[in-house]
């Protein structure tokens, strides 16, 4: 809609996590060298845990694109599942035929594990929305982190969720589960002052050649007091206030721009169509 206006060449605040857009805080360095040191160690089990619309999701993809040839990988995406349901969505992603019995499933499993084993490699399984996994089916994923030889692992799995995850593995039920993972990382959300960072990267990753500075300092001001630093709603206030700055044929994002984004974010927007003479409405602060 408004892309061409603003010179982009693509959106830039898609809520699709495409890690051709990640912004890498030190926060998200440490995280994926957290990942990546687990998964080369064959650790086994491993957390990664945040707010909703920190970026949890995006790290697991940007993951997912650094890891060699010598992992394979299953994204299981719906954790309300039961641990059979989530086996078979594992097993096919990753192409192999799971049949639809359990004990053959595991057998499956078990068998593909030792066969890239014999070749230097090993899989790694995520599973997303961890926190909406049952007890019981958490105590499933622990023996299944059993399959191992002598000296290693020969399944590495990344359970991914809100803060509330960690709540549920540290309680006395999942003890034994808990004493399994080496350690669990919780993403945090955007500093005050590395949301104009945020905003100036993905502006010029969407233009491909360096355009930014779209929004003034009083916007990214406003746009962390709403967003908290949560990427994702970063992402929702700017694509707002990018349509609202289009209408108004206005090529720069300032503060009031944000705060009417906010003020429709808050009561629902309305669809909006640019017309010659919105473009002097609205825009004095």
């Amino acid at each position: 809609m408004y892309e061409s206006f603003y010179g982009f060449q693509e959106a830039p605040f898609n809520l699709t996590p495409d890690p051709k857009f990640i912004f890498m805080t030190p926060d998200q360095r440490e995280a994926l060298a957290y990942l990546q040191y687990g998964i080369q160690q064959r650790k086994g089990l491993l957390v990664l845990s945040g707010e909703v619309g920190v970026g949890k999701t995006l790290i697991v993809r940007s993951l997912f694109e650094q890891l060699d040839e010598t992992v394979e990988t299953a994204l299981v995406m719906n954790a309300k599942l039961t641990f059979k349901q989530l086996l078979h969505m594992a097993l096919c992603d990753l192409g192999l035929q799971p049949g639809r019995d359990k004990v053959q499933m595991l057998l499956t499993l078990q068998q593909y594990l030792l066969q890239l084993h014999q070749t230097g490699r090993t899989a790694l399984l995520a599973v997303d929305e961890a926190q909406n996994l049952s007890s019981a089916t958490l105590e499933e994923f622990r023996l299944l982190s059993n399959l191992e030889t002598r000296s290693q692992k020969l399944l590495q799995i990344l359970l991914v969720g809100q803060p509330e995850l960690k709540t549920l593995l540290n309680s006395h039920d999942l003890r034994q589960l808990r004493q399994r993972i080496p350690g669990m990382w919780e993403l945090s959300p955007l500093a005050p002052q590395g949301v104009g960072d945020y905003i100036e990267h993905r502006l010029r990753v969407a233009s491909g050649n360096g355009l930014a500075h779209i929004f003034d300092e009083e916007a990214v001001a406003e746009v962390a007091r709403y967003s908290r630093g949560i990427p994702r709603s970063i992402n929702v206030l700017c694509d707002r206030a990018l349509i609202i700055g289009y209408v108004y044929d206005r090529k720069q994002i300032d503060g009031a721009i944000v705060r009417e984004a906010i003020e429709e974010l808050e009561k629902g927007f309305r669809p909006r169509r640019r017309k010659p003479f919105e473009a002097s409405v609205g825009v004095e602060g």
